[in-house]
């Protein structure tokens, strides 16, 4: 392939995946609802759980106590919990006093947590019974942020997936790109589709309701996000018609994920590399400012954010790094294979987790940095070991060309870390290993 000169003989496609399945460490999907409020400007997310939820979000999002967030939790005491109380007359009375007070909703979301899956609460009916009560005004949908059975990003995933059955029908021929991306980031992404005369693009999710477009048969949509598998399949459920790329990790990946779309629109090769030349090139350039510290370094993923398969591609094939293991908590190939096929084959694929056994791998190997979630990775610098935050490579801008620079520095600037403090200070680090 043109676009990865680095384009390995045999890639990951038909790799044997190890599939595990023991305790996990996961970070609650909840946190999704704190980078869509910021996306959705005439959204409202109201969490239907316990305090424990409402702190983790106030804690996350950095919200004072004054301020008028696009969030909020409706508690569930304990009389709500032993059954003392009936929790669908408490919520409807505590949307009613939310859209009284807020006339600026136009979507609430109903988000499920564990408590409220525990006591089998069943907010789908809530968002349809209230649903009918409040639109055109208001529509009211329903989604799970529960941490039970999902991994962080998958509320996001949930959310998208919620909303898709309410987009209108359209038999106009579009582009749909699924996936919350950062203001600064999807105007990036819009201007180089535009410059390639693609004009008719839509976001999922949009900005606000009265922007949402119909979908339909001759709807196209490309992921932004890898962690899209329920929303991936509830658009097929549609009509509309995936086109499968890499992502738009670097400046290969990016390349590839555009020249997708620029095919399936009928692109001319001269005016897409007449769009694409000087970004990629700059990316390029920024790469490898930092690639001279990862070059020929290991990286061992833990399954964390479903980030880990673009992200191992990215920095096997734009740094030259060497991946060990590279664990998911899911591995659907339909929207991941492109950039299996393009990993050197060699690192285990793993699925799932059983945390013990993937430490003990991770001990003997001995990689040069480790993605983990935050609860491994204090025990694992204890230990020698150099790591990176996954949750921090989601809430980053990393995507399309002018931020490939940036994501390769979330790599490179713990391997300086750890280099300037081997510098000052050998004999802790010899301690530490």
């Amino acid at each position: 392939m043109k676009d990865f000169p680095n384009t390995p003989a045999k890639g990951c496609g038909d790799t044997p995946i190890l599939k595990e399945r023991g305790q996990r460490e996961v970070f609650c999907g909840l946190t999704g609802i704190i980078w869509l409020h910021r996306k959705m400007q005439d959204a409202f997310f109201l969490v239907v759980g316990s305090r424990t939820c409402a702190h983790l979000l106030q804690s996350a999002a950095g919200v004072m106590i004054f301020a008028e967030p696009r969030f909020g939790t409706a508690i569930l005491e304990e009389k709500d919990l032993a059954g003392l109380a009936d929790a669908n007359d408490e919520l409807d009375r505590e949307v009613e006093r939310l859209l009284s007070r807020r006339p600026d909703i136009k979507q609430l979301f109903l988000v499920g947590s564990c408590p409220s899956e525990v006591i089998k609460l069943d907010l789908s009916r809530a968002a349809e019974r209230l649903s009918e009560r409040y639109l055109p005004d208001v529509r009211v949908v329903n989604f799970s942020g529960s941490g039970i059975e999902t991994t962080f990003t998958q509320g996001e995933d949930t959310c998208l997936a919620a909303m898709v059955p309410n987009l209108p029908h359209s038999d106009e021929r579009s582009l749909l790109v699924a996936g919350a991306l950062p203001d600064v980031v999807e105007d990036q992404m819009r201007d180089l589709l535009s410059k390639m005369g693609i004009e008719n693009v839509q976001v999922l999710p949009a900005a606000n309701a009265a922007s949402e477009r119909g979908i339909g048969p001759n709807t196209v949509f490309a992921l932004a996000q890898p962690f899209l598998g329920e929303t991936h399949a509830e658009l097929i459920r549609r009509g509309c018609r995936h086109i499968t790329a890499p992502f738009p990790f670097g400046a290969q990946g990016t390349t590839a994920w555009l020249r997708a779309i620029a095919t399936e629109f009928g692109v001319p090769d001269d005016l897409f590399e007449q769009v694409t030349a000087a970004p990629r090139a700059r990316a390029e350039k920024a790469i490898a400012a930092h690639a001279q510290d990862l070059n020929g370094k290991s990286v061992f993923f833990f399954p964390d954010s479903q980030l880990e398969i673009p992200l191992a591609r990215f920095l096997s094939n734009e740094c030259g790094m060497n991946a060990i293991e590279i664990g998911a908590p899911y591995i659907q190939k339909s929207i991941v294979g492109a950039d299996l096929d393009l990993i050197p084959e060699g690192p285990t694929l793993s699925e799932g987790q059983d945390v013990d056994l993937q430490l003990d791998r991770a001990r003997a190997a001995r990689p040069d940095i480790t993605v983990c979630g935050l609860g491994l990775a204090n025990p694992l610098e204890a230990e020698g070991l150099t790591t990176k935050w996954a949750i921090e490579l989601v809430f980053t801008p990393v995507h399309f060309y002018e931020q490939a620079g940036d994501l390769a520095g979330l790599f490179s600037r713990p391997m300086r870390r750890k280099a300037a403090i081997k510098a000052f200070h050998p004999n802790r680090m010899e301690a530490a290993e």
